[in-house]
């Protein structure tokens, strides 16, 4: 939406002898682009529905877009005094995303304004009423889609022919303004994709703290899952307005064509929403795999540890043992203390060897820490012999 500087003459916002600035200037709720009975259009800028009356008087076709800070609450005010009918605005907010009302002479549509902000997506209500010669636009000040396209919505006015009929420039006209809606709805998936990528930086560094990139991942599935709910909400929409033959728009095949179009692209915007998500999807797959790896490592550090503190464990405690056994004996000479040391060492050896030998026979000793793979496909096979036998 234009700014409103224009509106007003010059120095007539003055104070203290200082002119106002461009910020102290107060933006208009309304703009309204219509196209008089000679073929010219015109551009008005206003606060109140009231102030469009005389461009509406004086067209054949013409689109209002309001910008409210509470389009729930002061919709229905706007649109009753544009012609529409009280409860339109209302029973279009009943919808979740979206929502459709065909009344015959008035058509209502409800369809969400995605806005993303890092992982956090936000959807706001388009309301879109149409009425012979009026579309009618309403939604929240946050959500500026609209203000690229109402500075050359009277040049697209200007191209439509003459010859053309009412309906088919009415419907024309909505097709444009749908189209900038689903286009800015499709620019969101670009922020997702961002976050994407560092989060993907963020997955092949091991020293990320597993707890932040599970959460991380969890907030990213989610904002995907938001967006495209966004986008199947359109897409009903679209596909009631193609096939709901209603008695506002156009019936002419070639113009609604278009409408046809514009549910192909939201489809394909769907698809590359939907591989992102599998994208993410094989994230987390990595995610898990890290996960495994580091668990893995751990258990063969367990696994070594243990099994050289069982052979120790034998050299150790078959010398005491025989330490304690001759220590009970009292009065050794130098004949017995030989035979005690012989019998000490020869002992201790055969221990130590067959403690090795069982440990080598019974348990799976990784080579290294990090030898996951061996260790997995060992434990594999064991696990497939064992269910082989109990088959047996």
């Amino acid at each position: 939406m234009e700014s409103g500087a224009n509106l007003g003459t010059p120095g007539a916002a003055q104070g203290n002898g200082t002119a106002a600035t461009a910020n102290d200037v107060k933006k208009p709720k309304g703009v309204c682009v219509a196209l008089q009975h000679d073929g010219k259009p015109i551009r008005v800028h206003g606060d109140t529905p009231l102030e469009f009356l005389p461009a509406l008087q004086s067209s054949s076709l013409a689109w209002i877009n309001f910008a409210l800070p509470d389009p729930e609450k002061d919709g229905t005010e706007v649109a009753a005094k544009l012609g529409f009918s009280d409860t339109m605005v209302a029973t279009l907010l009943q919808g979740r995303y979206s929502n459709y009302e065909d009344r015959d002479v008035e058509l209502g549509l409800l369809v969400p304004a995605v806005r993303i902000r890092g992982m956090e997506v936000k959807t706001f209500n388009l309301i879109v009423l149409l009425r012979k010669g009026l579309i009618l636009t309403i939604h929240n000040e946050e959500v500026t889609r609209f203000i690229q396209f109402s500075r050359y919505a009277d040049v697209f006015l200007r191209k439509l022919p003459d010859s053309m009929p009412a309906e088919d420039k009415l419907t024309n006209m909505l097709v444009r303004i749908l189209d900038e809606n689903n286009n800015r709805n499709f620019e969101q998936l670009r922020t997702i994709e961002e976050q994407a990528d560092w989060l993907s930086e963020e997955l092949s560094d091991p020293k990320t703290p597993r707890e932040a990139l599970g959460r991380k991942i969890y907030e990213m599935k989610h904002s995907l899952i938001t967006y495209l709910s966004n986008l199947w909400a359109t897409l009903d929409v679209l596909n009631s307005l193609r096939y709901g033959d209603a008695h506002s728009i156009t019936d002419n095949p070639k113009v609604l064509s278009k409408v046809t179009l514009l549910i192909e692209d939201v489809n394909r915007q769907i698809s590359l929403a939907e591989h992102t998500s599998e994208v993410l999807a094989s994230g987390l797959e990595v995610l898990q795999s890290l996960y495994n790896n580091q668990l893995q490592t751990l258990n063969n550090r367990m696994t070594l540890a243990v099994a050289w503190l069982t052979i120790l464990g034998t050299a150790l405690l078959v010398p005491n043992t025989i330490a304690t056994f001759f220590g009970s004996i009292a009065g050794l000479d130098d004949r017995t203390l030989m035979w005690y040391t012989f019998i000490t060492v020869v002992a201790t050896v055969n221990a130590t060897i067959l403690a090795w030998w069982w440990v080598q026979k019974k348990v799976i000793i990784p080579h290294g820490a990090a030898d996951t793979a061996v260790l997995a496909h060992d434990e594999a096979g064991l696990r497939r012999s064992a269910h082989k036998q109990d088959h047996k």
